[in-house]
C-alpha cells in the first residue's frame, strides 16, 4: 500500500505545486529582507539637441547638450515592529501553504488507502472463491462417479453442477471487479500495475483518538487568527509616518564650459505623514473584526462536528465488530453442516438439494464476512484521517 501512496504523492501535480509555492514564499521572505538593505543604482544619460539655422529645441530648456552620470543611494527607515509584521505576513502565508500540503497529503493517503482496501478485499475474496471452486469441483467429481453407479439421481448431479457453475460465474465477476478496482487504484496513484499483482493485507492500525484542538484541521483556524491579528497591526502601521534617506553622487554637466568642475553630490530626506484618508482606517478595522468573528464561528462549528464525527464512526466500528462475531458464529455452524454433508456424500447418503442450499448459505456468509472486514478497514481509515494531529 505504501508503494501506491508514494507514487500518488510523486505524481500528483497539486502536491508538487504546493511544494513549489512553499519554496517560493521562502524566497519572498529573502527578497523582502534584501529590500530592507540600502539600494544602490547607477544611471548614465547623454543628450544632444542641435539648433540648426535657429531651428531646434529651446536651449534654455535643453542646454543644447548634457551628460549625467549618477550613483544613487536610498534607504527606507523602518521600525522593528513594521519589519516583523511584514515578515510575519509572509511567514503566515508559508504556514498556510504548508498546512494545505498536510491536508493534501492526508487526503491523498486516505483516498489511496480506501481504494487499496477495496481492491484488496476484491482480490482476497476472489482467492477464497477460487479455493472454494476447487473444492466444489472435487466434490462434483465424486458425485459424478456415484451418479454413474446410480447411487445418486441424475437430477441431483445436474443440480449440483448448476450450483458449481453459478459459483464459477460469481468467481469471474469478482475477478473482473478486482481488475476494475485495481485500475482505479492505478489511476489515483499514477501507476500501471497488472492484475497478476499480489496485494498484501493492508497494515492499518487504529490511531489513538485526539481532540479537535490538536487535530491538524484545527491548524487552519490558528493560522487565520494570526493572519487577522497581523492584518490588524499592519493597518495601524500603515498610518505611521515613513522616512526614506536619499543620496547621490556623480557628474552632471551641459559641457558648455568648465565641464571638468561639475562633479558633485546631494543628500535628502523623504518624509510621508498620513493626514486624512476618508475614514478608511475605521472601515478596515471593522472588516478585520468581522473576519475575526467569522473565523471564530467556523472554529466552533468544526469542533462540534469533529466530536460528532468521531462518535459516529466509533459507533459504526462497534456495530461492525458485533456483526463480525455473529457472522463468524454462523460460519462455524455452516462449516460443521458442510463437513457433515461431505461425509454423507462419500457414503451415498447426502440429500443433494439440502447440500446445495448449505453451499449457497456458505457463499453468502463468506461474502458477508468479506464485506464486513472491508467496512471495518474503511472505518479505521476514516477515523485515522480525522485523528491526524497537527505535528
Amino acid at each position: 500500500m505504501n508503494f501506491f501512496i508514494e507514487k500518488a504523492l510523486l505524481n500528483t501535480a497539486l502536491w508538487n505545486d504546493l511544494n513549489n509555492q512553499s519554496s517560493s514564499l521562502t524566497i519572498d521572505s529573502l527578497l523582502y529582507k534584501a529590500n530592507l538593505k540600502p539600494q544602490l543604482s547607477a544611471n548614465l544619460t547623454g543628450n544632444y539637441a542641435p539648433v540648426i539655422n535657429n531651428f531646434g529645441y529651446d536651449t534654455a530648456i535643453t542646454n543644447g547638450q548634457n551628460v549625467n552620470g549618477i550613483v544613487s543611494y536610498s534607504q527606507k527607515i523602518f521600525g522593528k515592529s513594521q519589519k516583523n509584521i511584514q515578515l510575519g505576513a509572509i511567514t503566515l502565508l508559508k504556514e498556510k501553504v504548508d498546512f494545505n500540503k498536510k491536508i493534501t497529503s492526508n487526503d491523498i493517503k486516505k483516498a489511496i488507502r480506501l481504494q487499496y482496501i477495496v481492491a484488496f478485499s476484491d482480490y482476497n475474496q476472489y482467492l477464497n472463491l477460487q479455493q472454494q471452486f476447487g473444492l466444489l469441483n472435487s466434490e462434483l467429481e465424486i458425485l459424478k462417479k456415484f451418479t454413474q453407479k446410480s447411487i445418486y439421481k441424475q437430477t441431483d448431479y445436474l443440480l449440483f453442477l448448476a450450483s458449481v457453475k453459478q459459483q464459477e460465474i460469481v468467481m469471474l465477476q469478482m475477478k473482473n471487479q478486482f481488475e476494475n478496482d485495481l485500475q482505479i487504484l492505478n489511476y489515483l496513484s499514477g501507476t500501471n500495475e497488472k492484475s497478476n499483482i499480489v496485494l498484501i493485507h493492508p497494515q492499518i492500525e487504529l490511531k489513538q483518538a485526539i481532540n479537535a484542538e490538536t487535530s491538524v484541521f484545527n491548524q487552519q483556524f490558528k493560522i487565520d487568527s494570526l493572519s487577522i491579528e497581523n492584518q490588524k497591526q499592519n493597518i495601524s502601521n500603515t498610518y505611521k509616518p515613513s522616512l526614506t534617506i536619499l543620496a547621490d553622487a556623480g557628474y552632471i554637466s551641459t559641457l558648455t564650459g568648465q565641464y571638468y568642475k561639475h562633479f558633485g553630490s546631494a543628500v535628502g530626506l523623504n518624509l510621508s505623514v498620513p493626514i486624512y484618508d476618508g475614514n478608511q482606517r475605521k472601515l478596515q478595522i471593522t472588516k478585520n473584526e468581522l473576519a475575526s468573528e467569522t473565523n471564530a464561528a467556523y472554529k466552533r462549528q468544526f469542533e462540534r462536528q469533529f466530536k460528532q464525527q468521531q462518535e459516529q464512526l466509533m459507533l459504526k466500528l462497534t456495530q461492525n465488530e458485533m456483526m463480525n462475531e455473529q457472522l463468524q458464529s454462523q460460519l462455524k455452524i455452516n462449516k460443521t453442516l458442510l463437513d457433515a454433508f461431505n461425509k454423507l456424500l462419500v457414503t451415498g447418503n447426502a440429500m443433494i438439494p439440502d447440500f446445495v442450499i448449505a453451499l449457497g448459505n456458505s457463499l453468502n456468509i463468506t461474502n458477508a464476512i468479506a464485506q464486513n472486514n472491508m467496512t471495518r478497514l474503511l472505518l479505521i481509515n476514516e477515523l485515522n484521517y480525522w485523528n491526524t494531529n497537527e505535528k
